[in-house]
């Protein structure tokens, strides 16, 4: 298995998803797993691009059956991501990187040893909620719970290998792409790749 699977978690108003977005434009071999979630879509997104957006029902189905990878609830709603798909990915020597809340990653390490954790962070608080007020999508209570759920989920900086900070957003990409690049030259992902140069090398 040549393919690396990341684990990306940022709090509520980091910049995660742009930087995702901005990664995956430039990597072609990267993945992104589109988690099921329970929360309702909010304008723009579509159903199966930005989310498989399910019911509590069928969700707590998936989980019965050990359809999830791991499945955290966040804000009052359920996420989970699929098991099969990502072996697939990863056999195939295909990136995937999971979008998911410290939660998530917790139970994804545990899985998965040598997935690799990228935390991100805002600069400073003030920061954060300027971006959080600014999306404008969000009540002054939704926004206050998020900053309260921050807060929290910025303890958890510690679980993870690499932690990008998000002031410049070029300088933030930068930096996750470097850790991508590294991450596929490691020896034992080359020696996937090179069995039968490693097989001579390595006698």
């Amino acid at each position: 298995m040549a393919g690396n699977l990341y684990v990306v978690a940022a709090p509520s108003g980091a910049g995660k998803t742009t930087l995702v977005r901005l990664l995956l434009e430039r990597k072609t071999q990267i993945r992104l797993s589109t988690s099921f979630t329970t929360r309702p879509a909010r304008p723009g997104e579509v159903d199966g691009r930005e989310y498989h957006f399910v019911s509590v029902e069928a969700f707590r189905a998936m989980q019965a059956r050990g359809d999830f990878l791991e499945w955290a609830e966040v804000h009052g709603n359920f996420y989970g991501t699929s098991r099969v798909w990502i072996d697939a990915e990863l056999a195939s020597d295909n990136d995937v990187l999971l979008e998911i809340d410290w939660q998530g990653a917790r139970q994804v390490r545990s899985l998965f040893a040598e997935a690799i954790g990228v935390f991100i962070l805002p600069p400073n608080q003030d920061a954060l909620s300027a971006r959080l007020d600014n999306r404008g999508t969000d009540s002054a209570e939704v926004i206050a719970r998020r900053l309260a759920a921050a807060e929290e989920e910025m303890r958890h900086v510690g679980e993870f290998d690499y932690v990008i900070i998000n002031d410049d957003l070029n300088q933030a990409l930068d930096d996750l792409c470097a850790i991508v690049r590294a991450s596929r030259l490691r020896l034992e992902a080359q020696r996937c790749r090179h069995p039968a140069l490693f097989s001579r090398l390595m006698k």
